[in-house]
């Protein structure tokens, strides 16, 4: 079996967007890739709404946490093939040196961690992330 391709998702928070990606593309790959997440500041916990709306979906919700882009710059840490920023800020800001210069894309998403308004419209803002990222990951899924 091939080695499978390492993409880690970066947001600000990884709190929500990134945590999605990382398990929906997981999930969907078959092996084929190895998805991470992390943030340039993560809030320090996963977002209780990402966490329902994996379980709503069927995916797993052990073992995800909110963790800084600088594990991954570290030595030691799994050489990434491709960073994708999910967030306008997190594409904005000074990455890390990466090691071995993956590609670099963006996808620009909304954060549903700051959707305001009642619980059912917060719960609505994770499944419109959730809907933008399978297009997405699909695309991701055919390369």
């Amino acid at each position: 079996m091939l080695k499978p391709v390492n993409i880690l998702f970066l947001c600000t928070g990884n709190s929500a967007r990134s945590i999605l990606a990382e398990a929906m593309l997981d999930r969907l790959s078959g092996g084929r890739f190895k998805a991470f997440s992390a943030g340039s500041q993560p809030r320090g916990e996963v977002h209780p709404l990402a966490l329902a709306l994996l379980k709503d979906k069927g995916a797993p919700t052990k073992g995800f946490r909110s963790k800084s882009w600088d594990e991954f710059a570290a030595a030691g840490a799994p050489a990434m093939d491709r960073i994708i920023t999910v967030c306008d800020n997190a594409a904005g800001e000074a990455c890390p040196i990466w090691p071995g210069q993956p590609a670099i894309d963006h996808w620009s998403l909304p954060d549903p961690a700051a959707a305001e308004g009642s619980d059912a419209d917060k719960r609505r803002a994770f499944e419109e992330t959730w809907r933008a990222l399978e297009p997405r990951i699909a695309r991701l899924l055919e390369t």
